[in-house]
């Protein structure tokens, strides 16, 4: 059997972080996720689908994402129910979530907040996360490459360990020396 749920959308509230009374993360959001057709007028409508992540994986979802960021989220559709206050039976549908990706750069995310009358969300200076820190040719939230938020000296030996190293290229054209037993094959 199979229970496979995958959702790309925007946020449509910051995330709201809880621990439980055993000290396990859960986050709970809700992701805007646009239909693929248009309403007699022209407009996309969208869904809105309830989501709760746990553990490690909901705190960094709640560190690194605000209302407005653009999410990928795979996880297992889940419904339940429970005796509200009145005595009533309520159901709930969710999507617990397994993992996440963040589908936009920092600048673009503090871009579509500005034009959504949402603001910055982090002060200048603090450190936020870039959705493509390793593939990035820029070190955007990352503090001059620190992903803790500490600040780093930028010297030539740092650089220089930045920089791609490519272990196939032909250094200065010495022979590589591999013997048919390094070979896995």
């Amino acid at each position: 059997m199979i229970n496979r749920t995958v959702l790309v959308g925007r946020l449509t509230r910051d995330p709201e972080l809880r621990y439980t009374q055993s000290g396990a993360a859960v986050v709970s959001f809700t992701v805007a996720v646009n239909r693929q057709f248009t309403n007699q007028q022209g407009e996309r409508e969208a869904d809105f689908i309830n989501c709760v992540m746990w553990r490690k994986p909901a705190e960094n979802f709640a560190n690194f994402t605000h209302k407005g960021s653009m999410v990928g989220i795979d996880g297992r559709l889940q419904t339940r129910s429970y005796e509200n206050q009145q005595g009533q039976r309520v159901y709930v549908t969710e999507v617990v979530a397994d993992n996440f990706s963040l589908l936009e750069s920092r600048a673009e995310s503090d871009r579509y907040r500005e034009q959504h009358g949402q603001g910055n969300i982090a002060p200048s200076g603090q450190s936020s996360f870039d959705s493509n820190p390793f593939g990035s040719s820029s070190q955007a939230g990352f503090n001059n490459g620190n992903a803790f938020g500490g600040d780093t000296q930028s010297t030539p030996a740092n650089n220089q360990a930045d920089a791609t190293v490519d272990p196939f290229s032909n250094n200065g054209g010495a022979d590589i020396d591999i013997s048919d037993d390094d070979l896995p094959f």
